[in-house]
């Protein structure tokens, strides 16, 4: 099926402002709560969010096999489970409905009152019921700067890392839609030359940047999944914020990883961007510096060129970028984590979600994590207006933005926006 959605030619007859991360070529898919308080799932172009629940009740999508109830769940699970042919029938039926030549919707007022909302009407919500949850450790810089720091410099990454995508299985239960504050978590520390460790909350709060895949229905149990045929069973990708609690994790992830430190809480962008509106930001990621097992090796262009960026709002403060990355940088592109992912036989279901690992770029200014700007505390950012930060303070807001152009188009994710709450106390 074409990616006619994609035309970037095409224009919209809905008022939608310059250089909108939401043009009707992106078309993203997300769930949310309307001015009814009616859950519906939707999408967006520009500023306007579009009821698809009311979309296929009035009829607009009666030539494709759609069941009746697909649109009116309060999570995308069960369309993502129908496979990439019903997303770009979709998708490529949006487009057409609103562009500027399509009067079929726009000359009925009843059914655009009944169909359209502006965003500040809307309420948006997670939308994935994320049965399991991945997170890779797949930047070589980050992995890198590490193990520089807490290990070997001249051995920096492990003997493994170049030759699987390191991965451990995170926690669903604490992924969370942008907009909810977290707290500062609590757990065990060793402080700097104790030999016991104490109990307390984290010093060392700390945010990762980094991006999310979400799959569909792939495989059955024993059955992996081809890295030649891994993308089909990716549905899109999210802004996807790992926070994380170093001083808990220094102490934990021996022997077995990451788990306090990790499971308090992940924030994601809530529209879910398609692969297929992706498609034109197509990049070649980095060479294999070791010769891969034939599972894992993959052709073409399997990453993307997509801008990432995160800044930090003190309280009283005013909002400072603090790093500029690119998604490009990844050494193990997605099909190679599906396709590893699944190599022994581990089924994957519909709205499973799998984060990159903390997207760091070759320089300083394009870090992924406090972690690394601040050289683990030595080397202080300084914020606008003259404030300073080594990790994450109470009531600071992290905001993450991500986003492709190029000559024709430009398609985004939009944010994932964050605060920092004080440790949580019972009332």
């Amino acid at each position: 099926m074409s990616l006619a959605a994609n035309d970037p030619s095409r224009k919209t007859w809905l008022a939608i402002p310059e250089n909108t991360d939401f043009p009707i070529q992106n078309i993203p898919f997300g769930v949310f709560l309307t001015r009814d308080d009616i859950i519906t799932i939707g999408t967006r172009i520009g500023d306007i969010a579009i009821d698809l629940g009311a979309l296929h009740q009035l009829g607009y999508f009666k030539n494709i096999p759609l069941t009746d109830d697909i649109f009116l769940q309060d999570s995308l699970n069960d369309f993502i489970a129908d496979g990439r042919k019903t997303w770009r029938a979709v998708r490529n039926r949006i487009a057409d409905l609103f562009d500027i030549n399509n009067h079929e919707l726009k000359q009925n007022d009843d059914h655009c009152k009944r169909v359209l909302f502006t965003m500040d009407e809307i309420e948006m919500q997670m939308p994935v019921q994320v049965g399991d949850y991945t997170d890779f450790y797949s930047s070589k810089e980050h992995a890198t700067n590490v193990g520089t720091m807490f290990r070997d410099p001249d051995n920096a990454l492990l003997p493994n890392w170049l030759h699987i995508p390191v991965g451990y299985h995170g926690r669903s239960s604490s992924i969370i839609p942008s907009g909810i504050p977290v707290h500062r978590p609590q757990g065990q520390k060793l402080p700097k030359g104790a030999e016991e460790p104490i109990f307390g909350p984290s010093r060392l709060v700390d945010f990762e940047l980094e991006m999310a895949f979400i799959t569909t229905a792939a495989n059955d149990l024993g059955q992996p999944i081809p890295i030649d045929e891994a993308e089909n069973q990716i549905f899109g990708m999210v802004i996807f914020n790992d926070w994380s609690a170093r001083d808990i994790q220094k102490w934990e992830y021996v022997p077995l990883g990451p788990f306090l430190a990790k499971s308090f809480a992940s924030s994601i962008s809530p529209w879910i961007v398609t692969l297929d509106a992706l498609e034109p930001f197509r990049v070649e990621g980095p060479k294999p510096e070791k010769e891969l097992l034939p599972y894992l090796q993959s052709s073409g262009k399997k990453s993307f060129d997509i801008n990432l960026q995160v800044s930090i709002t003190p309280k009283k403060g005013k909002e400072s970028v603090v790093t500029n990355s690119n998604f490009k940088y990844m050494y193990w592109n997605m099909s190679q984590q599906l396709a590893h992912h699944t190599v022994n036989g581990c089924p994957v279901n519909s709205g499973d979600m799998m984060a990159s690992g903390t997207i760091s770029g070759p320089t300083p200014d394009s870090f992924g994590s406090m972690l690394e700007l601040s050289w683990k505390g030595t080397k202080p950012l300084k914020l606008k207006g003259g404030e300073e930060r080594k990790f994450i303070e109470d009531y600071d807001t992290v905001t993450m933005r991500g986003y492709c152009q190029n000559h024709e188009v430009r398609i985004g994710f939009g944010e994932v926006k964050t605060q920092l709450l004080p440790v949580f106390k019972s009332k």
